[in-house]
């Protein structure tokens, strides 16, 4: 890999974050993926005392239809209670296979009473999950986070930097596509950014367009 891929990728990742500061909700919802530390996060906050329950929901994707033997969501419940999660304060969602299901069917399971959640994504889904919840559960305060580690840290054996930066890439294709269909709303796409997205385009990252 190349320091100018290197670089392009750094730049959509910095776009992709969001990190909203955090505070007491009804609700953490743990979108599912092929990132167990996703799971992780969601028991950390539930262990500060952030929300009572802990909402996964997922069933499979682009990225994991045979990496569990179980849905996301179970997979995900299973490595919060390994690490001491109670599976009373566990709701799963077993239906979903990207994000704009996650966030609509949370809704549904959530229903009316839930107020204020928190999301947990991966790093790199935070600004899509965010342009996502915004346009379809837009009646509850929503805060996004993500797993406190950095690019250098984000690569897994199972999904390497390069799938880390198809992912990537993809996504920005999503929100330069989806806000006309009413799937998110818009996102401003920086300058550098857009320069990044299409030389990593013509660079071959592509897979996840």
């Amino acid at each position: 890999m190349t320091p100018a891929i290197e670089a392009a990728a750094r730049i959509l990742w910095n776009f992709h974050l969001v990190y909203d500061p955090l505070g007491p909700a009804g609700l953490i919802v743990g979108l599912g993926s092929y990132d167990l530390r996703v799971a992780g996060r969601c028991a950390d906050l539930w262990h500060q005392g952030l929300a009572a329950k802990i909402l996964f929901t997922g069933k499979a994707g682009n990225w994991t239809n045979h990496l569990y033997t179980t849905t996301e969501a179970e997979a995900f419940a299973a490595r919060a209670i390994g690490v001491g999660v109670p599976a009373d304060a566990i709701l799963i969602e077993p239906n979903a296979t990207n994000i704009g299901e996650n966030i609509r069917f949370a809704r549904d399971m959530a229903g009316d009473a839930v107020k204020r959640i928190i999301i947990v994504t991966k790093p790199q889904t935070q600004r899509r999950a965010f342009a996502t919840v915004r346009a379809q559960w837009p009646e509850v305060t929503a805060m996004v986070t993500a797993p406190l580690h950095g690019f250098e840290d984000q690569p897994l054996t199972a999904y390497p930097l390069p799938k880390l930066i198809h992912e990537m890439v993809g996504d920005i294709k999503r929100m330069i596509d989806y806000p006309a269909k009413g799937f998110q709303i818009a996102q401003p796409v920086p300058p550098d950014v857009a320069d990044a997205f299409d030389f990593l385009v013509k660079a071959g990252y592509d897979h996840h367009l």
